[in-house]
C-alpha cells in the first residue's frame, strides 16, 4: 500500500471513529481544516478519504458548501437495513466458522451484557456483527457492510437511547450462536434477518414519532 492510500485510510479510520463517538452532527458540514489539525496530514487526503465516504453515502458533497453528513429518512433506514440483512446472511451462509470466532462471538456477547450505556452498547454490538462475518472470504461483500454499518451508526446513535432495547437483541444473538455451535446455518441465518429487522422497526418507529412531533410543533 502506497502512502497516499495509507493516508487516506488514516483518514477514513478517523471519520469512522467520530461517527462511533457521535461526533460527527447531522446536517453539519465537515471543517476540512479541522481534520488536518486532529491528524496532523494536510487536506488533500482528507478530501479524497471524504470523497470515498461519499460513494459509501456516509457523507454528501454540497456545491459551495463542502462535505455533509446527510439527513436522516425512513426510506434510507429501510434500504439499508434490509441490504445489511440480506448481506450478512450471505456472509453466513458462505462462512466456515473458525473455533477461535465463535470464542470470540461469546466473548463480545458477554461484553455486550455486560455494558449500561448506549454508546458501549452500539460499539459491542457492531464488533459482533462484524465477528460474525469475518470468516467470510467475500472481501467486497465485507467491504460492502462496513460502508453500510457506518451509515447505520447515525441512525442507532440517535434513536436507540435506552439501553433496555437490547435485552431482545442480546436473545437473538444468543440464538445465533447457538445455531453456528450446532453447524445449523440456516437457523442462523433466520435469527440473524429478524436481528436487522427488528432493530430496522424500532428505528422506523422513531422516525414516524419524530416525524410526527416535528409537524405537531410546525402547527
Amino acid at each position: 500500500m502506497n502512502s497516499t492510500n495509507i493516508l487516506r485510510n488514516k483518514v477514513r479510520k478517523h471519520l469512522l471513529k467520530k461517527i462511533l463517538k457521535g461526533e460527527l452532527i447531522i446536517g453539519k458540514t465537515l471543517n476540512l481544516a479541522q481534520l488536518s489539525r486532529e491528524l496532523n496530514i494536510s487536506v488533500t487526503p482528507i478530501r479524497e478519504a471524504l470523497s470515498q465516504l461519499e460513494q459509501a453515502r456516509i457523507i454528501r458533497a454540497i456545491p459551495n458548501r463542502g462535505f455533509i453528513i446527510p439527513e436522516l429518512s425512513y426510506e434510507e433506514a429501510r434500504d439499508i437495513y434490509n441490504t445489511i440483512a440480506q448481506l450478512e446472511v450471505i456472509a453466513v451462509e458462505n462462512s466456515d466458522f473458525k473455533k477461535s470466532t465463535i470464542h470470540g462471538l461469546r466473548e463480545e456477547q458477554l461484553h455486550l451484557q455486560q455494558t449500561h450505556t448506549p454508546e458501549a452498547r452500539l460499539n459491542s454490538r457492531i464488533s459482533f456483527h462484524h465477528l460474525l462475518v469475518q470468516d467470510c472470504e467475500n472481501k467486497i461483500l465485507l467491504a460492502i457492510l462496513e460502508d453500510l454499518e457506518a451509515r447505520v451508526l447515525f441512525y442507532e446513535q440517535l434513536f436507540i437511547t435506552d439501553s433496555s432495547f437490547y435485552e431482545q437483541i442480546d436473545n437473538q444473538n444468543e440464538s445465533i450462536i447457538a445455531a453456528i455451535e450446532e453447524d445449523n446455518v440456516p437457523t442462523a441465518a433466520l435469527i440473524l434477518k429478524m436481528n436487522w429487522m427488528n432493530i430496522f422497526e424500532h428505528i422506523r418507529h422513531k422516525l414516524i414519532l419524530k416525524k410526527t412531533v416535528h409537524h405537531t410543533v410546525i402547527e
